[in-house]
């Protein structure tokens, strides 16, 4: 039997009927230097999301224009449509545990990630995965903000005229695009600044616009086309023998990496639920099931798109903008705008405010990491990270999803197995208390992050073609040779040797701790 309240002579949290726990009245040490009202543990009496909330928010965020175009980046690399839908769906069921793992302590304490993370890094060290997470978060930002600023700009020059294709160009671009790309930042972070219930609100509309938006496209692209075209028969150039399993992993491995970053970042949304219930079945209903049912939708209209124009279209922004309806392009134009910046905002601005904040907590809240995380996302030159399928789904969701499974794979095993979902409340925020290690460093999670990460990503390699041109930045036979064919598994890999790793070395400590107070 788990305890659900730590045991001692002061006891300085509580749990209700349902077994969320909260600060008994002053216990919140506000004074501390690791403390402010953006970080404290949410009260029980304002957790409120429901089953819906997480169900919203997860629909809200899978459908965007990456999601759609994951399906095209895999049969770019060969298979056919039914292993590129296999392999999302397969991917979105794996990542959907460590999320559920990791936003168990949510309902339960109230408390967003980076605040957990210092159970197992320690109050300074929880930086060090805060903002390899915010980092990431930046790059997502800069990359969906990129994106839908294209869509509007590809609408926008549609309805009128195609004048903005001829406009003056800045840096390679017409600079209606840049206006584009900079209007649509700010109009995220003007939202954001509204604050997260506010952001609740916003999902729970967004959700079943952004699915009629989708339907709408079926069935238009259905009606023009008279029904599918030959994309649904095109057979696999990889087929399922010797030349598909070298090109599935790796692609696996990216497409859990797509949202590996949620699995680290999602009590960030969780500490707002009102019961674990609401958190696992929510999550459970929304996020492996959309991924897969926008991946079967962006597979019929890209094959309906073959058949009216002659080519397959996998951007749902371009086959909008083949329409001469200044209403049908109004519309693709609102419901681009809807969709990215549901999931930008939730995926990409939440998690590195939270984590920025946890930086410097007296001098950066939420909404100053907000800012700080729209800047980096401008400053990464976005439009670089997704120029080639492959860059796309080997070096950066390949790479990020190693580097965020090792940190996963230490916050699961520090919850789970060494303190069996206990943890004491005040002590995150206090230094001095269980979780300041040495000097606010437990050398331990930082030894397993180390080895982990170098396990998941140290033989990241790029693939050359040809006529020798490399698809990435990486050397051809890895950055560290010998381990290139782990490369292929990074996020498993990372997340597998670190919780490994961590526990051995913890059980240790832990064992040597309570010897001592046994004596």
């Amino acid at each position: 039997m788990t305890e659900t309240v730590p045991t001692g002579s002061q006891i300085s949290q509580s749990a209700d009927s349902s077994g969320r726990i909260e600060l008994a009245p002053g216990a919140f040490p506000a004074d501390s230097p690791f403390a402010n009202e953006d970080l404290r543990p949410v009260p029980a009496s304002e957790r409120k999301w429901t089953t819906y909330n997480f169900a919203a928010l997860w629909i809200s965020m899978a459908h965007c224009i990456p999601s759609w175009t994951l399906a095209s980046g895999l049969v770019a690399l060969g298979m056919d449509w039914k292993q590129a839908v296999f392999t999302i769906a397969l991917a979105n069921i794996i990542v959907l545990l460590p999320m559920l793992a990791t936003g168990h302590a949510g309902p339960k304490y109230g408390i967003p990630f980076p605040v957990l993370a210092r159970a197992s890094f320690g109050l300074r060290g929880a930086n060090i995965p805060a903002l390899i997470r915010a980092a990431v978060a930046c790059g997502w930002f800069g990359i969906q903000t990129w994106i839908g600023g294209s869509g509007i700009f590809a609408l926008g020059s549609k309805l009128t005229g195609g004048e903005w294709e001829k406009a003056g160009q800045i840096a390679g671009n017409p600079w209606p695009l840049w206006l584009c790309f900079i209007l649509f930042w700010a109009l995220q972070i003007a939202i954001i600044y509204r604050g997260m219930d506010f952001l609740r609100h916003f999902e729970n509309w967004a959700a079943p616009f952004v699915i009629v938006g989708a339907l709408v496209l079926l069935i238009w692209i259905a009606v023009k086309a008279d029904g599918f075209g030959a994309l649904l028969d095109q057979p696999s150039k990889l087929g399922w023998g010797p030349d598909f399993w070298p090109v599935f992993f790796p692609s696996l491995m990216g497409m859990i990496g797509f949202w590996a970053t949620l699995s680290l970042n999602i009590p960030d949304f969780t500490r707002f639920g009102a019961s674990q219930k609401a958190q696992t079945w929510g999550q459970s209903l929304g996020l492996p099931t959309t991924m897969t049912l926008f991946a079967v939708l962006a597979v019929l209209v890209t094959s309906g798109s073959e058949v009216v124009y002659g080519e397959a279209i996998w951007d749902p922004v371009a086959l909008a903008a083949k329409t001469d309806n200044a209403f049908g392009l109004l519309f693709a134009l609102i419901v681009v705008l809807v969709a990215t910046i549901s999931v930008n905002i939730a995926a990409n601005v939440v998690s590195p405010a939270y984590d920025l904040a946890n930086l410097a907590p007296k001098l950066i809240n939420f909404r100053t990491g907000a800012l700080i995380t729209g800047v980096v996302g401008i400053l990464i030159f976005p439009w670089k990270l997704i120029s080639t399928p492959e860059f796309y789904i080997f070096t950066w969701l390949g790479v990020v999803g190693g580097l965020l499974g090792t940190v996963a794979g230490i916050l699961i095993a520090d919850y789970w197995i060494i303190r069996r979902t206990v943890l004491h409340l005040a002590d995150l925020y206090t230094p001095g208390g269980r979780y300041w290690y040495s000097n606010g460093w437990n050398w331990r999670a930082i030894a397993a992050f180390v080895v982990g990460g170098l396990l998941a990503v140290g033989g990241s390699y790029s693939t050359v073609s040809a006529d020798g041109v490399s698809s990435g930045p990486f050397p051809a036979d890895g950055i560290i040779p010998f381990l290139k064919p782990l490369a292929d598994y990074g996020w498993a890999v990372g997340l597998g040797a670190s919780m490994l790793l961590y526990v051995a070395l913890m059980s240790g400590a832990m064992k040597k701790e309570r010897e001592l107070k046994a004596v």
